[in-house]
């Protein structure tokens, strides 16, 4: 068994807004993009953040997300194995396509009256569902454009407060140093979400072309380091761009978990069978090579109920879970 152990970096991980940083002065650049956020509250360095190269919403998160029956016809040629963010509340189920979600990264939702945000990271190929309801309001995200650790940094556009999307912490503005809370989701095949919600919904297109909806990060997981925007230690005992399946601070290596179908740990239950390809290997997501289906469910109660979880890359979780340890066996 090999124990990778992330480093012990300060701040890797939003701290409490009690821990904030030493004043600090943002760019000018920062303060005219972010007219609401309020510099003076952080929890990280500012020199931990990179411009991405997109500005304030250049990345175009989808506000008026449209569905239709994820069995019918489609106005983009999914294959079956192409993965999708599946998300079920209330009597409803709902597929994004991370063809889609690889352009815009944030979809603001509602289903069944919970206000919902599903975002995807393709640097590192992070999906994570949020309840947007925070502090007695709903909240509406954006993409700042900035990069932290190579991972997405949303905005809520109710404070302008900025927000690691990997962990849901607030990093600079009014909420540093708060959490949203993670709602349980998977990222699995379209066959596979067809085959568990026959009547489920699927996220539309909210552009016509379909050439916008490619990957733009093609052979970007079989690279050997991420690309230059991560700048920070990487993880010496497992290859950096090695999948990791993550339940908070601990990890299991996906390698591992294919080898061996399922995994308990505690109460924890890991399971895995093949058919779902890789959004960010080939250009044409729906030809990628099969990465796989993981499943992460909590035993209670003598049932098996769905728990969060992330299939990353292992230098994400390295980087951003500073206390956290990656499983290889």
């Amino acid at each position: 068994m090999i124990l990778v152990t992330a480093p012990t970096v300060a701040c890797s991980q939003p701290t409490p807004a009690s821990q904030s940083q030493a004043a600090q002065s943002a760019p000018a650049r920062w303060t005219a993009e972010f007219p609401l956020t309020d510099f003076g509250k952080s929890t990280i360095p500012f020199s931990e953040i990179t411009e991405g190269g997109p500005p304030k919403d250049g990345i175009r998160s989808i506000d008026e997300p449209r569905f239709g029956p994820a069995a019918g016809p489609y106005p983009l040629r999914l294959g079956t194995k192409e993965p999708v963010i599946s998300f079920s509340y209330g009597g409803e189920a709902r597929a994004y396509p991370l063809r889609i979600l690889i352009r815009h990264e944030i979809v603001n939702d509602v289903i069944a009256g919970r206000p919902i945000a599903v975002t995807y990271c393709p640097l590192c190929d992070s999906a994570v569902v949020f309840d947007r309801r925070f502090d007695g309001q709903v909240l509406d995200f954006g993409t700042t454009g900035k990069l932290r650790h190579s991972d997405m940094v949303m905005y809520d556009r109710q404070s302008e407060t900025w927000w690691q999307q990997f962990v849901g912490g607030g990093l600079v503005g009014k909420y540093a140093g708060r959490e949203l809370t993670v709602l349980p989701a998977r990222v699995e095949s379209l066959e596979i979400f067809r085959q568990r919600f026959p009547r489920g919904q699927i996220l539309l297109p909210a552009d016509a072309g379909a050439r916008l909806y490619q990957n733009p990060y093609e052979n970007y997981d079989s690279r050997d380091r991420p690309l230059p925007f991560f700048t920070g230690d990487l993880p010496q005992d497992i290859e950096p761009m090695a999948r990791v399946v993550a339940v908070g601070d601990k990890a299991w290596s996906l390698r591992a978990l294919s080898r061996r179908g399922r995994i308990e740990d505690g109460n924890l239950v890991l399971t895995w069978q093949a058919g779902q390809n890789s959004a960010v290997d080939q250009r044409d997501i729906s030809k990628g090579r099969d990465i796989g289906n993981v499943v992460v469910q909590r035993k209670s109660e003598g049932k098996l109920v769905d728990v969060p979880y992330d299939v990353t890359f292992a230098f994400a979780f390295f980087a951003l879970r500073p206390k956290g340890r990656i499983i290889d066996e």
